[in-house]
């Protein structure tokens, strides 16, 4: 498979394993509505969010979407997306990316020096049913899909999605007025990720018809021929009136004369009123599928474009909000949920902007009664909380439009984190001694099985993976006055733990038990914080 190679890759392609642990630090005041519904908004650089949030969500997220910058080089909005910036300079600085001698890094490299080590974390977060979209115009759409064929598998590459997002030309462009923007699709496993059908429209049901009573119902006529000729099913048909017809040119019929029998005798053959026409197969509305199969090319009509994205905010915050000029419309990511999500999915979106994800996905949940959790993270404290923030709080709860209209809420809330300025483990490796059991027992967790922690953090035995029972002494679980003094394994601690017949992994600061010990009750130790911070 080709691969994609630019300036400053190898000081990257490792970059996400680098990245510390830290934590999720609860904002109470900005929560809304509902605490328990798993909706979460983070603040912070989203490559530092989902290393914090990959101990509880990583194999949990059936759906992501995201809208990076789409790196033009000429934006002013809060991301920057001019890679040239200082602040990318600095960055660049920072982790020494720099290339061989003579060569000098484009924006093109830039941006995908930011974008490697967060698809990879992004890739950890997927069910293995679970999918990515990723919008995205010409400026790297190319550079894009190579790089999600090396993350992702080209194997895994569903489509690549035409999205239209402008409804009139642009008189001033320079060459070709530009209308679309592409939105790219991977599943995380091809093989058994399926999308799900579109709801079927009012007007597509219009389009079904009983022109003869028909005691079956509503019908509409399809096509009798098919394109792929084949001798045996090229015959003549007589037709009620007795005309004689046969196949279109370079044509034949899409069945043998054994089963057009069939069908003629069944009254699912059509000749039109007079009994004069070609004949068509009757489809009846019963027998099609609960919806339709999405196309690759979405139109205004069907998702919006970006000047609705800006008429929703306008309407939200009764005010434009400059610093969105393209804003994605709601439909639009409504259209990636009823494909990629079920009604209890998690979405996740790493750069969440003004928050459109969250506003899909409660007016999704609205609409089919579902409970769709989402996770946004976004990395302007002032957009985080005053614009992302307020605008699903205004949504859940309802709020007045700008024409001074009431619009009623959807329901819904979520809880608002900020990421601690310091990392889980400090500087010479120990565990921060203000960290919870439940933090930390998210993190063994994770660090043991790879997976999300799903589990309630109340009791030692943290859960059970491949047959193996996985436990966390630490910050007197076991109910000590002394939190250390539960925190070392030893015989009598062990007869206190909740029982497994297994092989049992014991995270513990020591152990008081031989080896024979260790080997008769098949404990594994893993000795804390020395065999989490590897």
């Amino acid at each position: 498979m080709p691969t994609l190679h630019w300036i400053g890759k190898e000081a990257v392609v490792k970059h996400h394993k680098d990245v510390p642990y830290r934590l999720l630090e609860r904002v109470p005041e900005l929560d809304c509505g509902v605490s328990d519904s798993g909706n979460l908004i983070v603040q912070g650089d989203n490559l530092h969010a989902l290393k914090a949030l990959l101990p509880r969500f990583a194999g949990q997220v059936k759906c992501i979407y995201i809208d990076p910058p789409y790196n033009t080089g000429n934006e002013g909005w809060v991301y920057n997306d001019n890679v040239n910036s200082p602040e990318i300079r600095k960055w660049f600085e920072e982790h020494k990316v720099v290339g061989k001698e003579g060569e000098t890094l484009d924006r093109h490299d830039r941006w995908l020096c930011m974008m490697y080590p967060r698809l990879l974390l992004l890739r950890e977060f997927l069910r293995d049913d679970g999918s990515i979209w990723v919008s995205i115009d010409d400026n790297e759409q190319a550079n894009l899909k190579l790089l999600m064929d090396e993350i992702f598998g080209q194997g895994n590459f569903i489509n690549n999605i035409i999205w239209q997002k402008k409804y009139s030309p642009q008189n001033d462009a320079k060459h070709l007025s530009d209308n679309h923007d592409f939105l790219v699709c991977y599943a995380k496993n091809k093989s058994i990720w399926k999308p799900n059908l579109l709801p079927r429209t009012d007007k597509q049901d219009k389009a079904y018809k009983n022109p003869d009573n028909d005691l079956r119902g509503v019908w509409k006529a399809g096509d009798l021929s098919v394109k792929t000729y084949n001798k045996s099913t090229d015959y003549s048909i007589t037709t009620p009136s007795g005309r004689i017809v046969t196949p279109p040119e370079s044509r034949c019929w899409a069945v043998n004369q054994e089963r057009f029998a069939e069908l003629l005798a069944n009254n699912r053959i059509w000749f039109g009123k007079e009994g004069n026409n070609v004949p068509s197969l009757k489809r009846f509305l019963t027998d099609v599928k609960d919806g339709i199969t999405a196309l690759t090319v979405w139109s205004y009509e069907e998702v919006g474009h970006n000047q609705i994205g800006k008429q929703e905010l306008k309407n939200i915050f009764s005010d434009s909000i400059s610093i969105f000029d393209t804003p994605k419309p709601t439909r639009l990511i409504e259209r990636v949920l009823q494909l990629a999500t079920n009604k209890d999915s998690i979405i996740l979106d790493s750069f969440a902007g003004s928050g459109t994800t969250a506003h899909a996905v409660l007016n999704l949940n609205k609409q089919d009664g579902g409970n769709r959790q989402f996770i946004l993270v976004e990395m302007d404290e002032h957009i985080a909380s005053n614009v992302a923030a307020e605008r699903v709080r205004r949504v859940s709860n309802g709020y007045t439009n700008a024409k001074g209209e009431p619009v009623e809420g959807l329901g819904g809330g979520f809880q608002f984190f900020r990421l601690s300025k310091e990392p889980l483990f400090t500087a010479d490796g120990q565990v921060r001694p203000d960290v919870t059991f439940a933090q930390l027992a998210e993190f063994v967790w994770f660090k043991e099985t790879g997976t999300g922690f799903t589990g309630n953090a109340n009791s030692p035995l943290l859960g059970v993976f491949n047959n193996s029972a996985v436990y966390l002494l630490y910050n007197g679980i076991l109910g000590d006055s002394d939190p250390e003094k539960g925190n070392v394994l030893t015989p009598s601690i062990y007869k206190t733990l909740p029982l497994f017949q297994g092989r049992k992994i014991i995270y513990a600061t020591a152990c008081r038990g031989g080896d024979s010990w260790l080997n008769r009750e098949q404990i594994v130790l893993k000795q804390t914080p020395y065999e989490l911070n590897v």
